[in-house]
Order: C-alpha cells, then sequence, then structure tokens
C-alpha cells in the first residue's frame, strides 16, 4: 500500500474520532495526517513524511486550536427564549401580588408573581421582569 494512501486512513480515523469526542486536538491531527498524505504524494521520503506530520501537528495545536477553542467556547452575544424577557418593562393587567396576577410582556399576557412577596401591585403599573419561572413571570415595580 501506498505511504500516502496510508496517511489518509489515518487522517480519515482521526476525523471520525475527532467528531466523536469534539475535542478539536483531533482534527487538527487529522488535518496534519492529510499534509503529509499530499507529501508524501509527491514522494518524500518516510522520514520527512514524519517531520512533516511532527512540525504540522504541533503548529495545528499549539497555534491553531486555541484559536478554535476561543470560538467555541465565546459566551453567547444574543439571550433568546425566556432568557431575553428578564429585565424587559412589563404593564400591569389585573393586581400583581405575592400569589399571582397578570402582566403584559411585549404584547403577550403572562400569569405574574411580584418578586417581593410583600409587594401588591395595582393594574395600571410598569413593572420590570426580575425573573421567569416556568410560565409566570416575576417582577417588580419601576417606583
Amino acid at each position: 500500500m501506498d505511504p500516502w494512501l496510508i496517511w489518509l486512513v489515518v487522517a480519515a480515523v482521526l476525523a471520525v474520532a475527532e467528531i466523536v469526542t469534539l475535542t478539536a486536538a483531533l482534527g487538527m491531527l487529522s488535518v496534519s495526517a492529510l499534509v503529509t498524505a499530499g507529501s508524501a504524494a509527491v514522494g518524500l521520503p518516510l522520514p520527512f513524511q514524519f517531520l512533516v506530520f511532527a512540525l504540522v501537528a504541533t503548529g495545528t495545536v499549539v497555534f491553531v486550536r486555541p484559536i478554535a477553542l476561543r470560538h467555541v467556547l465565546r459566551p453567547q452575544v444574543q439571550r433568546f427564549g425566556i432568557d431575553a424577557l428578564v429585565g424587559r418593562p412589563a404593564y400591569v393587567l389585573s393586581e400583581v401580588t405575592g400569589r399571582g396576577g397578570r402582566v403584559r410582556i411585549d404584547g403577550e399576557e403572562w400569569t405574574a408573581r411580584a418578586y417581593d412577596e410583600t409587594l401588591v401591585i395595582p393594574p395600571g403599573k410598569t413593572v420590570d421582569v426580575m425573573e421567569i419561572s416556568g410560565a409566570t413571570a416575576l417582577v417588580y415595580p419601576r417606583d
């Protein structure tokens, strides 16, 4: 079997292992094996093929992997779903107490409870959504 074909098989195995483990390191080694397969295809002797593999693997793991991980582990910029409602203003439709009430958040009607259970918030007031618990907004008056 030709050396370039062996390197291609190694690259494929490493790529599959990367898909299973999601470590980013095996993907870099797969790329290194692919580059080495190219160098083997042009006729580079076996010791130089190992040198190419070692250099490319070291370069990708040391320089490219940290950049890739930084992009993967970047905190979420935009909030979605109920997380996006926290901090939004709401309009009280019916009296909100520690036991219940109704508010309108962005045009949708929600059940609500006062964030501070001792508060009674009359209809018509503007409140801030402090938290979402299930399908209930926990609100606090702006005043």
